[in-house]
């Protein structure tokens, strides 16, 4: 029998909704032909254009369609002119993992042989690491409530014991699940900036008892400046690194151009009971409605659901046809069909998205 997931979908801004049509369709199709499960999508309204319209960015409604959901997929938010009134962004993605306490956040970087990458990669080299991002509280922990005055700025950073530590249960767990699967060394990087702050001392010394649990794993440490230059110099050293938030989400950013751009980053962020998967880029306003936007992002932050799901629920289906889906993606990168113009090609959204369905043979 079927196992039924109840999946809520938030369409977003901007290019959102184009790129996550196609994302829908190919995981109907892979649940229509697959015997172990089954999925039901339960739109969610939410993000900067639902603001401007009704004044709220995350309607209660739709947090309780996440909170009832399976698994939450978000298409990109945001648009940069629709802004709450102290300035900052309309983003129901953060929003979500505070409330929903989705601690993990999980940013793959892949380059796979013969895969065009900015990088000059030695020959047969390869890049798959996982950059995990704690993702509510560092310095994302006064957003929207820092204090301003005419004189100063300032923001806090919070580092807690207790979510810290899920943290990096979290980050040894995905070690040895890369490494039984031959996708990693077993090897745990934790990157900071313990020789200046407190803060990450303490981050440093929570990663160092976990650490000692895990003698079959190997751990370490890299300040977060090193770490950058390490990510351009040698990518295919790093295995998981975990590092606090706005590290997290700058050096996402970089992983995501050692692949070729945005358009390739997937992401989760996830929790002990909930998880949302979600592109890495923006809506991009200004290629809405043209039918040009990478929608591979998307399918591979989809592949991580599926992926996801099935190992939560002990589904083979599902984790078979995540990794299906994800390999689907990186073949048609790797041999440059129908790519879109951000990855140098000509393709639209439902020519990239039709290449990865042919890749499915769906």
């Amino acid at each position: 029998m079927k196992q039924k997931f109840e999946i809520a979908v938030f369409q977003g801004d901007g290019i959102g909704p184009e790129i996550m049509g196609p994302t829908l369709d190919i995981l109907q199709k892979l649940a229509q032909k697959s015997e172990g499960y089954g999925l039901h999508f339960h739109d969610a309204p939410a993000g900067a254009a639902h603001y401007r319209e009704t004044g709220e960015s995350l309607p209660a409604g739709s947090l309780e369609i996440a909170r009832k959901a399976d698994a939450i997929l978000l298409s990109a938010m945001g648009l940069p002119d629709v802004r709450y009134a102290d300035g900052t962004e309309i983003s129901p993605q953060i929003d979500l993992r505070k409330i929903l306490v989705l601690f993990a956040g999980v940013r793959p970087v892949t380059v796979r042989k013969d895969q065009r990458s900015p990088l000059n990669m030695p020959a047969g080299k390869e890049i798959d690491f996982v950059l995990l991002r704690e993702s509510t509280e560092g310095l994302f922990h006064t957003q929207g409530r820092g204090e301003v005055s005419a004189t100063e700025a300032r923001e806090t950073l919070l580092i807690t014991r207790d979510i810290s530590e899920k943290l990096f249960r979290f980050a040894f767990a995905l070690a040895r699940t890369r490494k039984e699967n031959g996708r990693g060394r077993g090897r745990v990087t934790c990157v900071d900036k313990a020789n200046v702050f407190r803060a990450f001392a303490f981050f440093r010394q929570i990663f160092d008892e976990e650490a000692k649990k895990h003698p079959d794993l190997s751990a370490d440490h890299a300040y977060v400046d090193a770490t950058a230059l390490w990510m351009v110099q040698k990518p295919w050293e790093f295995d998981v690194l975990v590092t606090e938030n706005m590290f997290g989400d700058i050096l996402s950013d970089l992983g995501a151009g050692l692949m070729g751009g945005l358009g390739l980053a997937p992401s989760a962020d996830i929790g002990l009971e909930h998880a949302l998967f979600q592109p890495c880029h923006g809506s991009a306003p200004d290629i809405a409605g043209q039918g040009v936007a990478n929608p591979l992002a998307m399918i591979l932050s989809a592949a991580m659901m599926l992926d996801w799901l099935g190992i939560k629920h002990d589904n083979r289906a599902l984790v078979d046809d995540g990794a299906r889906l994800r390999i689907a993606v990186e073949t048609v990168v790797a041999e440059q069909r129908a790519l879109t113009r951000d990855l140098g090609g000509t393709a639209g959204t439902i020519a990239a998205a039709a290449a990865v369905q042919e890749a499915l043979s769906l």
